[in-house]
C-alpha cells in the first residue's frame, strides 16, 4: 500500500542491523515517458508494467551471488564475523515495495515476507502530506490508487502468497 510506511520501516531496519542492504521497488520506475495513461485518465504508476521487475531481479540476484561486494558497491560497511572458523557472517537484504508480491520470478527469491497495511483513511491522509516530483492530480487517490491496491491485493491473497 502506498504511504504504508514501508520505506520508513526499513530505514529503521538497515539502522539496527549489521550487513544488512536495501532494495527500494521505487529505484526501478521506468521513466515517466514510458507510463502509460488507463481508462481511468490517470498515469499508470501502480502497476507492474509501469516498473523494470527484471532489473529488479537481476539486482536481488546480484545479493544473492556475492552479499560483500553488493554491500560494498553500495555503500553498506561490511563488519567481519567472528575468528571462529565455522562462523559464517550474516548478511541481510531487505527488499521494499508496494509490488513485490505480484511478480512470481521476484516472489521466488524470497525467504521471509512481510505485508504492511493501513487502513483507507490513514492512507490517503499520509498520501496527502506527500510531495511527489509528479505531483498527484486531483481525484487520483480515489479514482486510481486506492482501486489499483485493493486489486493487486486481491490478487496477491487469490495467488496463495504467504506473507
Amino acid at each position: 500500500v502506498t504511504n504504508g510506511g514501508k520505506t520508513t520501516l526499513t530505514k529503521r531496519i538497515i539502522k539496527a542491523l549489521p550487513n544488512c542492504c536495501v532494495v527500494h521497488q521505487d529505484d526501478f520506475f521506468k521513466p515517466q515517458d514510458q507510463i502509460e495513461v488507463g481508462e481511468d485518465g490517470f498515469k499508470q504508476w501502480d502497476v507492474l508494467d509501469s516498473l523494470d521487475m527484471e532489473a529488479m531481479v537481476s539486482t536481488v540476484r546480484a545479493w544473492i551471488e556475492n552479499p560483500v561486494k553488493f554491500a560494498r558497491s553500495h555503500g553498506v560497511n561490511v563488519t567481519p564475523g567472528s575468528k571462529e572458523p565455522a562462523s559464517k557472517d550474516i548478511h541481510i537484504l531487505v527488499i521494499e515495495g508496494f509490488l513485490l508480491y505480484n511478480y512470481k520470478p521476484l516472489i521466488d527469491l524470497f525467504d521471509i515476507r512481510y505485508y504492511l497495511a493501513v487502513p483507507y483513511d490513514e492512507c490517503k491522509r499520509r498520501r496527502s502530506t506527500r510531495n511527489y516530483t509528479v505531483p498527484d492530480p486531483p481525484g487520483l487517490f480515489d479514482g486510481h490508487v486506492w482501486p489499483m491496491y485493493l486489486k493487486h491485493r486481491k490478487e496477491m491473497e487469490d495467488s496463495g502468497v504467504d506473507v
